[in-house]
């Protein structure tokens, strides 16, 4: 019999829906499979995914799985080995929390099963911890991510704009969300958000959920959810030195644990600043010149604009900060995006192994 309760007027729909039509993830279980979620996927998945989309974490989850396939394999990894693996998915923060998270696990042996446990290890927020919850262990948890937002948003013509409207859909959800199937449940709307009510043009002739939709009923779908304007983004400005001496050795160094691209190697560079000042110190000694290009990457909160100076150097010059690396040890693609840009502009004018 068809649950009769508001909650199973949506989630009776909508898991219909999931089941003929769940994405194919790597993390996930099917619908209907007889194998359980597994409580590491799920979470590294979940870590993976915050500020970042399902295409660019795919590739990232496999190499990660294959090469750490559980938790204690990760625990055990080196610092380093774990930051060049994840150079590129950006919010470097989330890399050094996973391995404080995952040594923590594997010390107790197995991750909690609520989202008030989960909560209180590094890097879990309330939307993670109540994802894991939910997908990993069946808890009737709610999950709200920016999908949910919006279906929620549409399903009750929610006209406040986010992000102050957040902690109304959140309850609305919360409303919503059933005890049986709570994992798939939180699944389906994320997938129902990604794949039909999508933010243009959703697809409400073939929504699950079209029938108890007010603001489908209104004509009114795509104009929600509505958003305060952001403010602009400052840009900041700075230097990298792009260094290759005649073995062909780059100078790099490693930036401090905390703030961003904490615990990355990268080319070392002054202080980035919103006005021009006036240039640091180079690391080391050399005839330095301008790539004539500069790299322009965003953050979070503002944009970057890096010039990049060149220098090729004799062998014995002892650098002020950082050091070389040798050139068969040198991957640019263990650096994080913004370094890979500058490496880009500097590699072509660099000749390694070249006499200066």
């Amino acid at each position: 019999m068809r649950d009769s309760t508001p909650e199973g007027a949506v989630s009776g729909p909508l898991l219909d829906w999931y089941d003929r039509n769940a994405r194919v993830l790597p993390w996930r279980v099917p619908p209907g499979a007889a194998e359980t979620p597994d409580p590491y996927r799920i979470w590294l998945s979940e870590i993976m995914l915050q500020q970042t989309t399902v295409a660019a974490v795919q590739a990232y989850f496999a190499k990660f799985t294959t090469r750490w396939p559980d938790v204690a394999a990760l625990a055990a990894a080196d610092d380093a080995a774990v930051m060049a693996a994840w150079a590129g998915l950006g919010y470097y923060a989330r890399a050094r929390n996973l391995l404080k998270c995952a040594r923590i696990v594997a010390a107790r042996g197995a991750f909690p099963r609520s989202r008030a446990g989960l909560q209180e290890l590094p890097g879990i927020g309330p939307y993670t911890a109540a994802a894991i919850a939910a997908i990993a262990f069946g808890q009737p948890e709610t999950v709200v991510d920016g999908n949910v937002e919006r279906v929620m948003a549409r399903l009750h013509a929610v006209s406040t704009p986010l992000p102050a409207a957040k902690r109304e859909l959140t309850a609305l959800a919360t409303g919503l969300t059933p005890r049986e199937r709570p994992g798939d449940y939180a699944q389906a709307v994320m997938d129902l958000g990604a794949t039909v009510c999508t933010p243009r043009a959703p697809a409400c002739g073939i929504c699950p959920l079209a029938g108890a939709c007010a603001a489908r009923a209104a004509g009114i779908a795509a104009e929600l959810p509505r958003k305060t304007a952001k403010p602009m983004k400052p840009v900041r400005l700075g230097i990298v030195y792009v260094a290759s001496r005649a073995d062909g050795a780059v100078l790099l160094e490693r930036r401090p644990a905390q703030g961003l691209l904490g615990g990355m190697l990268g080319w070392p560079g002054s202080t980035w600043t919103e006005e021009a000042a006036p240039p640091e110190a180079p690391p080391l000694e050399a005839l330095w010149r301008d790539a004539g290009a500069e790299v322009r990457h965003t953050f979070t909160h503002f944009h970057l604009r890096l010039r990049v100076r060149l220098a090729q150097v004799p062998l014995g010059v002892p650098p002020a900060r950082g050091a070389f690396v040798p050139a068969a040890e040198f991957d640019p693609r263990a650096l994080p995006t913004v370094m890979r840009k500058a490496w880009a502009i500097a590699a072509p004018s660099l000749t390694p192994g070249k006499p200066v």
